[in-house]
C-alpha cells in the first residue's frame, strides 16, 4: 500500500490540492473511504453520494487512527485538531493520488473488461502470472472510478504486475479507469447484453469495451475474442494514433490460439490448443467458456514470459473470487453451483450450456433469477431463455421474480406439467427446493446481483 508523508501526499494531488493545515512530519500508511475499513496511519478520504457525504465521518476517521484526512473545499465546518489537506473535489483526489501513485511504481499494468468473462479471466491471468511474478488483482468488485483508485493505491512498491478489472455503466467509464490505470496490455473478453438498458446497442457496448485502449501505453497489446466481429469493428472507429499490438483467441481456428480438443468433467476442463509447445491443460472451472477465458490468460502470460509448464501450475493453484459458477456441496451431498453474483442473455447461455453436459447426477435443476439492465428488450432476453430450455437435459425449472417468469412462460410450452416452477416469495422457493432436492442431484442458481439469489445457496448449503 501507499507510504508516503503528508507533504508527498500533497505535491501528488498536485493542483487538486489546495492548503495543508499541518506541517508536522505525518506518515501516511495506506488509505480509507470507509470507517468500517480505517487502520492506523491512513489517509481518510470522504467521497459524497446521492445520499451520503463521508465527511460527517471524519472525526470518527480521526479517533479510529486516521493519520489525516481529505477535505473538500466548499464543504463547511472543517473539523479542528486532526491533519487536513483541502482538495477541490475529494474523489477527482482520489482518482489524482492513485494515478500519481502508479507513476512512481515500477509496476506493470494489465486491463480487463468485457460484458461477461472479466472475474473469472482476472482470476486466470494473475494466477498464471503469479508462477514467476509478484501480482496484484482486483479484489471482489473492485473495479469503477472508486474501487479502481483504491485497488491501485493497494499496490506494494515490490508489486511486479497488478491485473485490474475494469467495469462500467455508461460510456467514458472505462476510458477514466485505462487513463488512471496506464496498463501495458488490455483484454476484452466478450461483448453480450449487459447494460443495453444503458447503452441501448451491442455496438455501443463494444464502444465502451474498447474504451480501455484510452490508456493503453504506446507499444502495448489488445488481447481480445476474435470471434466477436463488433471488437474490431469499432476498433476502426477510434482515433487512436498510438501503436499498439494484437492478440485474438476464441472457439474459431482464424483466431492467434483456439482449442483444438475439449473434454469436461466434474471437476473442469481438459484441453488441448493449437500450439505443439503445450501439453494437455487443465483448469479446476467447469464450463465451455471458461476454456476461452483461460486462453485469454494464456495469451497474457506467453506474451510477459511465462512458459507452458508455469502455465499448467497456475492453472492447478487457481484461486476464484466467489460465486462465479462456485461447485459446492452440501453435508447431504447435493452439489449446488453458485452463480448467483450476476447475470445476463450471455453469461446465463454459458451456464446452461455446462449444467447440460452434466452426466454425473440423478436430476439436473436451474433456479433461474431476474437479469437486470437489459432495457427496452428485457422481456424478449427472457422468453428467449425460456425457448432453449429442453425438458431432455433440465429436470426441473424454479424462477424468481418478475422478469424470469417469462422464461418460466416459454419453458412450460415443452416441459410436463409441475417441472416449471414460479416464485416470487424468495422463502417458499427455498422451502420447495429443500423439501424437492435430492443429495444425488445438482441445482445451479443464477441471477443478476439485485435478486441476491446467493441467499437460497447458503440455504441449501446449511
Amino acid at each position: 500500500m501507499i507510504h508516503r508523508s503528508l507533504q508527498d501526499i500533497k505535491k501528488m494531488l498536485g493542483s487538486e490540492a489546495v492548503d495543508v493545515s499541518h506541517t508536522d512530519p505525518i506518515q501516511i500508511h495506506g488509505v480509507s473511504t470507509d470507517t468500517r475499513t480505517i487502520q492506523a496511519g491512513n489517509l481518510f478520504i470522504p467521497l459524497i453520494g446521492d445520499h451520503y457525504d463521508g465527511h460527517a465521518y471524519a472525526s470518527e476517521a480521526h479517533s479510529l487512527g486516521a493519520a489525516a484526512v481529505l477535505w473538500q473545499a466548499d464543504r463547511p465546518n472543517p473539523p479542528e485538531g486532526m491533519p487536513l489537506i483541502l482538495v477541490g473535489n475529494t474523489l477527482k483526489a482520489l482518482q489524482q493520488l492513485a494515478q500519481a501513485y502508479r507513476r512512481e511504481l515500477d509496476v506493470r499494468i494489465i486491463g480487463i473488461t468485457g460484458s461477461n468473462g472479466k472475474t473469472t479471466t482476472k482470476d486466470l491471468v494473475a494466477s498464471v502470472l503469479s508462477t514467476r511474478y509478484q501480482v496484484h488483482k482486483t479484489k471482489g468488485n473492485l473495479n469503477n472510478h472508486i474501487g479502481l483508485p483504491l485497488t491501485l493505491l493497494q499496490l506494494a512498491e515490490s508489486t511486479e504486475f497488478a491485473v485490474l478489472e475494469m467495469g462500467m455503466s455508461g460510456r467514458g467509464e472505462i476510458a477514466l479507469l485505462s487513463e488512471l490505470a496506464e496498463p501495458e496490455a488490455v483484454i476484452i473478453t466478450m461483448i453480450g447484453e449487459a447494460h443495453m438498458l444503458q447503452l441501448g446497442s451491442r455496438e455501443e457496448i463494444a464502444r465502451a469495451k474498447t474504451e480501455i485502449m484510452s490508456g493503453l501505453q504506446p507499444g502495448g497489446v489488445l488481447i481480445y475474442n476474435g470471434d466477436e466481429p463488433l471488437i474490431e469493428q469499432v476498433l476502426t472507429e477510434r482515433a487512436d494514433a498510438k501503436p499498439f499490438s494484437r492478440l485474438t483467441f476464441g472457439k474459431a481456428e482464424s483466431n492467434d490460439i483456439y482449442p483444438t480438443e475439449i473434454e469436461l468433467d466434474p471437476k473442469g476442463a481438459h484441453f488441448r490448443i493449437n500450439s505443439e509447445h503445450y501439453p494437455p491443460l487443465f483448469i479446476p472451472l467447469l464450463g465451455f467458456h471458461n476454456v476461452i477465458n483461460a486462453l485469454a490468460a494464456i495469451h497474457t502470460a506467453a506474451y510477459f514470459g511465462v512458459n507452458p509448464e508455469q502455465i499448467q501450475a497456475g492453472f492447478q493453484a487457481l484461486q476464484m473470487t466467489s460465486m462465479r459458477i462456485e461447485k459446492l456441496t452440501a453435508k447431504s451431498g447435493l452439489t449446488v453451483l453458485n452463480d448467483a453474483y450476476n447475470s445476463s442473455p450471455a453469461a446465463l447461455r454459458a451456464a446452461l450450456e455446462l449444467v447440460e453436459r452434466l452426466d454425473d447426477y440423478s436430476r439436473k435443476f436451474i433456479v433461474l433469477g431476474d437479469m437486470l439492465e437489459l432495457g427496452d428488450q428485457e422481456e424478449q432476453y427472457h422468453r428467449e431463455i425460456g425457448r432453449t430450455l429442453s425438458p431432455l437435459c433440465i429436470d426441473e425449472v424454479y424462477t424468481f421474480g418478475r422478469l424470469a417468469a417469462f422464461i418460466a412462460e416459454e419453458a412450460s410450452t415443452s416441459f410436463p406439467p409441475g417441472r416449471v416452477r414460479v416464485f416470487h416469495d424468495k422463502q417458499q422457493l427455498i422451502q420447495e427446493l429443500q423439501a424437492s432436492l435430492r443429495p444425488d442431484d445438482v441445482v445451479l442458481i443464477k441471477g443478476s446481483r439485485g435478486m441476491r439469489l446467493e441467499q437460497v445457496a447458503n440455504a441449501l448449503l446449511s
